[in-house]
């Protein structure tokens, strides 16, 4: 049984973040809220000033609160090499990240290390909306990997 998720982008303030609260209201609307703990954290320090992290980029933050989600308490970290033993998934938005992740964590021995859409029938990168300006897409693409991932857990 999976029991903790960990979502991973290039500075979480973006996808990652979209991605942990997306599936958070997920988890609750299915009752499984208290049964998985999510979290989402970034491949690079960019976002990182001083040990403070940034909070969600307000366009992503904009997007979130018109599918009702509130995300105003995250703020931006770090991914770990603690983290791997920490989480029983470890999922990226993109290719990049799987390669800054690895470096990271020193590799996937228990192959916890994925991509979110690889859950999907169309496995993909998610589109970084920090290039891209297009957070719906980016949106709706979370959306469908997340409730293939909550697919997945739940059977």
């Amino acid at each position: 049984m999976i029991k903790s998720v960990l979502f991973i982008c290039h500075g979480n303030i973006c996808r990652s973040p979209m991605a942990e609260f997306v599936f958070k209201k997920m988890l609750s609307e299915n009752g499984m809220a208290d049964r998985v703990f999510v979290a989402s954290c970034a491949t690079s320090t960019e976002t990182i000033w001083n040990g403070q992290g940034e909070p969600v980029y307000p366009p992503a933050a904009k997007e979130l609160a018109q599918h009702g989600i509130d995300c105003s308490e995250k703020r931006s970290v770090q991914l770990k090499k603690a983290d791997y033993e920490n989480y029983d998934l470890l999922i990226c938005m993109d290719s990049n990240n799987i390669r800054n992740a690895m470096h990271i964590l020193g590799g996937d021995p228990k192959k916890k290390v994925c991509k979110l859409m690889d859950f999907t029938d169309r496995p993909r990168d998610v589109a970084d909306p920090w290039f891209t300006g297009d957070f719906k897409t980016c949106y709706r693409d979370i959306e469908q990997g997340c409730a293939a991932l909550l697919k997945r857990i739940m059977q």
